[in-house]
């Protein structure tokens, strides 16, 4: 994965005027290239009456049961809870650990953020153990930050 070119063809997008559900599914696209990477997905924080939730924008790989997150559970609501990327190298090892397939062995979540506020996430599962590297996860972050810019820049034009 580089995720120069990433950001280049989210820039690149932004300025032919394409709004976040397109650079969404781009991302989510270009980072599932890396064969190391068996799902690859994009959630997004809502507040609902129940609470906030992440719910899954899109993905590639296998269909999951988890359209939902509540904030706290699992890896992807524990990254959101804690405000915190998480690079887990074995999920077996994880408590609280939502299972999307017995056949994922290590997840990398990285938070969608600008400042203090976090509108979701890049979430990765690998059927690899420790597939994720520090330069994975640096390389996601400045594809998030991109993500982060356009969201930030609709919700401003919306206001």
């Amino acid at each position: 994965m580089d995720g120069g070119i990433i950001i280049k063809e989210l820039q690149d997008m932004r300025d032919e005027g394409h709004l976040s559900d397109a650079l969404l599914r781009k991302t989510v696209r270009s980072i599932s290239d890396d064969e190391r990477f068996d799902w690859v997905g994009v959630y997004l924080l809502r507040d609902t009456e129940e609470g906030a939730e992440l719910w899954l924008h899109n993905y590639v790989g296998e269909p999951t049961e988890h359209a939902r997150i509540p904030v706290g559970t699992g890896v992807c609501g524990r990254a959101v809870a804690e405000r915190t990327n998480l690079n887990i190298p074995d999920v077996s090892e994880e408590e609280n650990y939502l299972a999307c397939s017995p056949h994922v062995q290590s997840e990398l979540v990285v938070l969608i953020r600008a400042g203090d506020e976090i509108f979701g996430q890049i979430d990765i599962d690998s059927e690899t153990k420790a597939a994720f590297t520090e330069d994975d996860e640096i390389q996601l972050i400045g594809v998030a930050d991109k993500l982060a810019e356009q969201l930030v820049a609709e919700q401003r034009e919306a206001s």
